[in-house]
């Protein structure tokens, strides 16, 4: 009899999400769209688009594109802004949110993530589908509670990362969120080649997930000026900043968050300096390419990218350099035995 042991790249998150590769791509406002997801996907991993700033045509759009590259699993992503009703005991999504839902349940998107916010309404109807429901987090407390409401797997976000991030970073956070529920942990935050790979295993996680690393991809829906920064910035080249939305965001050091830094006093509370300041900024960097006016998310492993690449590539360089690191280790390699 044959047998195959069974190699440490292959996770539970991999059983779980029916793919070969321990890596997800996030779900990156305006960024990650149907081409990049698609990409990520039909290279082992897991493609991930971000509804966030698409209208529901569009995100209807990038769905069926992704659908159209590949048969492969792959995600959409929603921030589950909520409508807060005094004393009511049931969650309350915006109109935006519920249309995002309605669309990703509608073309049984195999994997719904929510990128903020609690998606216990979804839950339900949506392993009634057979999709998977994934939360991204920021501590134990809010892991712990979305896992009793029925969320499949968590994704731990260290402060490390780009975009809004939370408090503890990701060496801290991750251990303590595999300790404290019963479902596949990923990791996140500062993460960009096959070592954070290795390292987030080592922590207890069952893969990563990665977004600066993806924006530097060919298929990224985002100007070359922008991606062309990253690659040339080092570890301590971006900077937190409540300037793009009121919130704690990592953004790229540049002229706009010199000119926030320089009047904090006059940055909004959250949504609305997201929403004066915050969208019409992302779009000029990330879109048009104005890389000193505009709001440039970017995580601190941003210092270990050097090129654009295409995603699939991407993908398999990082299985590669995890094969290398996991070798050097004295990991044993899958072999086959009689």
């Amino acid at each position: 009899m044959t047998t195959t042991s069974r190699s440490p790249l292959r996770t539970p998150l991999c059983d779980l999400l029916g793919v070969e590769h321990p890596i997800m791509q996030a779900g990156m406002g305006l960024i990650a769209r149907g081409k990049l997801a698609a990409a990520v996907s039909e290279a082992g991993g897991v493609g991930v688009i971000g509804s966030a700033q698409l209208t529901i045509d569009e995100l209807r759009e990038e769905i069926r594109i992704a659908k159209r590259l590949t048969d492969k699993p792959f995600g959409v992503d929603i921030l589950f802004a909520r409508v807060d009703t005094e004393g009511a005991e049931v969650v309350r999504y915006t109109h935006e949110v519920e249309q995002q839902i309605e669309v990703t349940l509608a073309e049984r998107v195999p994997i719904l993530i929510s990128g903020l916010g609690n998606p216990i309404n979804v839950v339900e109807p949506a392993h009634e589908l057979g999709i998977t429901v994934m939360s991204v987090v920021g501590n134990s407390r809010q892991a712990v509670k979305l896992v009793s409401q029925g969320v499949d797997a968590i994704i731990g976000q260290g402060h490390e990362a780009g975009g809004h991030n939370g408090r503890v970073g990701t060496a801290a956070l991750i251990p303590r969120l595999v300790d404290a529920v019963d479902v596949p942990v990923v990791a996140a935050g500062g993460l960009s080649d096959g070592r954070g790979l290795v390292a987030s295993l080592a922590f207890g996680a069952s893969g990563v997930w990665m977004g600066t690393r993806f924006i530097v991809t060919e298929e990224a829906h985002a100007h070359d000026n922008y991606k062309l920064k990253i690659a040339a910035i080092d570890e301590e080249g971006t900077v937190v900043t409540r300037a793009h939305s009121g919130k704690p965001v990592r953004l790229i050091r540049n002229g706009f968050t010199a000119e926030w830094d320089a009047k904090p006093d006059a940055i909004e509370p959250f949504p609305l300096q997201m929403l004066h300041v915050g969208q019409p900024a992302s779009a000029l960097g990330r879109i048009e390419g104005d890389v000193d006016r505009g709001s440039l998310p970017a995580g601190q492993g941003a210092g270990l990218i050097s090129a654009i690449k295409p995603a699939g590539q991407v993908v398999a360089d990082i299985v590669e350099e995890a094969t290398v690191v996991l070798a050097r280790l004295g990991a044993p390699a899958p072999r086959r035995s009689r």
